[in-house]
């Protein structure tokens, strides 16, 4: 665990820049549990130029930290990629897809990122979990 955080911050500058490419800003994070069931974790987060997104048209405000957590509490619970509608979702989770889980060699590794569509959201996540499965 202790490469964790340098590995990390390569996982969450692969996400920026795919949710850059994407047009989006937004939060990204990612975390590795060794355990399972998923008792404790490590994490970390990046904000993408603005963690708010302010109304627009129908959309209400938007705290991306808060959701993309969300996404990442989903997928402890489930282990499964976020919005995957494997059970109905919890109070405090939304079951928006944009969070990706997988094994690795240490325990799970999570990536998701909250600030655009979902299914763009999952594609950014996916570069991230893609860097921690090389590593981690």
């Amino acid at each position: 665990m202790n490469q964790f955080n340098e590995i990390a911050d390569l996982a969450l500058r692969a996400i920026t820049k795919r949710a850059k490419e994407l047009n989006m800003k937004g939060t990204a994070i990612v975390a590795v549990s060794e355990g399972d069931p998923i008792r404790s974790w490590t994490s970390k987060m990046l904000v993408l130029e603005t963690f708010k997104k302010v109304p627009a048209g129908d959309e209400p405000a938007m705290n991306t930290i808060a959701v993309a957590y969300s996404k990442a509490a989903e997928m402890a619970d489930t282990l499964q990629a976020s919005g995957s509608g494997v059970r109905p979702p919890l109070i405090g989770e939304y079951g928006w897809p944009g969070g990706v889980v997988a094994r690795g060699k240490i325990g799970f590794l999570f990536a998701a990122f909250s600030g655009g569509p979902g299914e763009d959201d999952a594609k950014a996540a996916q570069v991230g979990l893609t860097v921690l499965l090389e590593k981690l």
